[in-house]
């Protein structure tokens, strides 16, 4: 029988889902990895919130993992709403697409609910996201700074109508910065790893490289 769990992390958790987060992302997005780095430098950031920061096991195995942060939305009038981003969200390689980060998330956005949020704004592949209801940022009338609506920036709402009927400016919490560097000395820690080219690589550079241009 299955025992599957969605709990918080904590910190005897954090080198498991550091290494849960490597394997999640390795040669995803580019050769290598660095998200589990952002992570160690994600839990001691302002934005961070423990309360989202939350992880699945099944019979004692370590599946997946998401982390939340704080971020702002702010309309025409000059009015700012507290709101919701997530990730790095991490699925082992092999229980990916046996919908465990469905569940974390589904759990997730329940809590984030129940503590008065009203929306969660991301950067992601809509593949991934719509089929949870996230929707355009340009249909949701949600823009960069400099007004560009990014194809990648996903929204949800929590609270029905909560961005309707106002133009909202978006703006990251996170303060994090690293350099290259960083990431190398950090991952030698791990176990090597090859870093390789996957096609993955072309379809985040053409996400994160686009924006909506027409409704």
């Amino acid at each position: 029988m299955s025992n599957r769990i969605i709990r918080n992390e904590t910190p005897a958790d954090y080198r498991a889902v550091e290494e849960l987060t490597r394997e999640a992302f390795w040669n995803v997005y580019k050769e290598g990895a660095d998200e589990h780095y952002y992570l160690t430098l994600l839990r001691k950031d302002p934005a961070f919130v423990p309360e989202l920061d939350l992880l699945l096991e099944e019979n004692g195995v370590l599946i997946a993992h998401v982390a939340y942060t704080e971020s702002t939305l702010t309309d025409e009038d000059g009015n700012a709403k507290t709101i919701l981003s997530f990730g790095p969200l991490s699925v082992h390689p092999d229980y990916q697409r046996k919908g465990y980060g469905k569940q974390l998330l589904e759990a997730s956005f329940e809590i984030a609910a129940e503590m008065g949020y009203e929306a969660v704004v991301i950067f992601g592949n809509p593949e991934n996201y719509v089929p949870r209801g996230f929707l355009s940022c340009r249909k949701s009338r949600v823009h960069m700074p400099d007004g560009v609506y990014p194809t990648a920036l996903l929204v949800k709402e929590l609270k029905p109508g909560a961005l309707s009927g106002k133009s909202w400016t978006y703006t990251e919490n996170i303060k994090v910065h690293w350099e290259p560097e960083d990431v190398d000395g950090f991952d030698r820690t791990f176990p090597e790893k090859k870093k390789e080219w996957r096609p993955t690589q072309e379809m985040f550079y053409i996400y994160s490289h686009s924006q909506v241009v027409f409704d």
